[in-house]
């Protein structure tokens, strides 16, 4: 059927209007929650107040608050306005569609610290236009989102007590999408949550989260870490210096909530947001990482994989990646005899360096998590994104950096800068492929699927095989099916990530 050129959708709290562009409806800035302002900061999300009328949801709303700057260098473009007043979701559907279409829900990476879900990047056309239902949201950030002190905590019930009110935030989203979705043609029994860095993070979060289960169906898992969750008591101290800070000792939860929103995101460590969820509250009760490693995550499919230069991203958490090797030649810390063994060939502290944090802190978690699906008898598709645009080469010489892979999961090579300065036909074509992959992805995963078919056949890690899709050989265009991937290096990794340990 053909929907009309101003597309109207009825949610449960009222009629939005939203645009056709090109062969697609759009929806920009519908809310999903309540503005999380005044005596609703630090709460869960509350429900919308329904409107009478056509509400006209055609643009993207404000970000939360946010360092611009960092957002536009390595967040994927300008976030635009920021305001507290920051829950509101996107959605991309086919203008012509004859059934419920799979629903792909977007949760975008920064660190918990930036990031929107209008930016450039995550334009939903390509992937709607491959028949598929894409939303994009907003969540708090910083400490906005994730934020204990003593004086919230009173407020709470013992069993009740919420630290993570950005990941309560894509809560609220998924349970949007399951009451309202079918109104723009998804189906809700069908949905696949994928992100990418804290996006993904965040995914990890959720499938290890019980008041998550039974939202989204599907999970796709883009350059996830391995950065331990934020004790609860750990986050209370830093929350008491924070009010410190602003010189509210002693504060009240009234204190705290006249604190300016836009006065938490300049604050530098040790008062900085750690870019990790909270655990020991009712959202994430256990570490997300431990749960992985006892197999308890939420049952489902799960693609999940890194890129070939992550370590691209490392000086935003303040890690020399050279000095991480000297400290380990001065304090023997993980066996510096034994990760020369593992990387035979590897010349130079810097480089050694750049491979060890990149499979420490990236590539050993698509090991984890794999064994973890199958241990819950879950297929998982894994990937290596090590593919940079032709004319690009040089810049990204150690290969792709960790978020490069994102404008291809989308086809929007040619919204994504720098990427669109340089892209030709046959970096097009390949985004293509990778984008027609995550579509299958969505249509067709199951407990009981085994294959993704494309350029080459994505087989999953079933009945203890491990195998990895290599995306992209060398820098260049290709797909391979390879087994045991680096499996004596993140085996190791894998050990050490269970003791405890993690460089610094």
């Amino acid at each position: 059927m053909e929907n009309p050129s101003a597309p109207l959708a009825q949610t449960r709290q009222g009629l939005v209007m939203g645009r056709s562009e090109n062969a697609c409806h759009v929806w920009r800035g519908i809310p999903f929650a309540a503005p999380p302002v005044d005596a609703l900061r630090w709460r869960a999300p509350q429900p919308v107040e329904p409107w009478q009328g056509v509400r006209l949801a055609d643009r993207f709303s404000p970000a939360c608050w946010q360092n611009s700057d960092d957002c536009q260098q390595i967040g994927g473009g300008d976030p635009g306005q920021f305001s507290e007043d920051c829950l509101y979701l996107n959605v991309w559907s086919p203008a012509r569609r004859d059934k419920r279409l799979p629903v792909m829900v977007w949760l975008h990476g920064g660190g918990f610290t930036i990031g929107s879900g209008g930016l450039p990047p995550y334009d939903g056309q390509q992937l709607a236009a491959r028949g598929v239902v894409l939303v994009t949201l907003n969540y708090r950030l910083g400490h906005l989102g994730f934020f204990a002190h003593p004086a919230l905590e009173h407020e709470q019930a013992p069993d009740a007590r919420i630290c993570n009110f950005g990941l309560l935030d894509q809560i609220a989203a998924l349970r949007w999408v399951q009451e309202n979705i079918t109104a723009f043609g998804g189906d809700a029994s069908n949905v696949t949550l994928f992100g990418e860095s804290a996006g993904a993070r965040s995914v990890m979060a959720l499938m290890a989260s019980p008041l998550a289960e039974g939202l989204f169906h599907k999970a796709i898992i883009q350059s996830s870490y391995t950065l331990p969750d934020t004790p609860r008591a750990s986050a209370l101290a830093k929350g008491e210096a924070i009010a410190a800070h602003f010189g509210l000792e002693n504060a009240s939860a009234e204190q705290l909530r006249a604190i300016p929103a836009q006065a938490f995101w300049p604050l530098v460590a040790p008062l900085k947001i750690a870019p990790a969820p909270i655990v020991g509250d009712a959202v994430l009760p256990d570490p997300t990482l431990d749960v992985f490693f006892a197999g308890r995550q939420h049952p489902l499919p799960v693609i999940i994989g890194s890129n070939s230069d992550e370590a691209s991203v490392m000086a935003e958490f303040g890690v020399d990646l050279a000095g991480q090797i000297e400290k380990m030649r001065r304090e023997q810390r993980l066996g510096l005899g034994l990760i020369r063994l593992l990387y035979p060939g590897v010349r130079g502290d810097a480089e050694l360096g750049r491979q060890v944090c990149r499979d420490m802190a990236f590539t050993t978690l698509g090991l984890v998590v794999m064994q973890a699906q199958q241990r819950v008898r879950q297929p998982c598709w894994r990937y290596w994104f090590d593919y940079v645009a032709e004319a690009a080469h040089d810049t990204y010489a150690n290969g792709a950096w960790h978020g490069n892979e994102v404008p291809y999961v989308f086809d929007n090579l040619h919204l994504s800068e720098p990427a669109c300065a340089y892209v030709n036909d046959r970096d097009n074509a390949f985004a293509a492929h990778i984008a027609d992959y995550w579509v299958q992805f969505a249509h067709v995963a199951s407990h009981k699927t085994e294959v993704l078919q494309g350029p080459v056949r994505w087989l999953a890690c079933v009945r203890g095989r491990d195998r990895l899709l290599r995306i992209g050989l060398n820098k260049h265009a290709g797909f391979r099916l390879v087994n045991r991937f680096m499996r004596a290096r993140l085996s190791f990794f894998r050990r050490v990530m269970r003791h405890h340990v993690k460089l610094d």
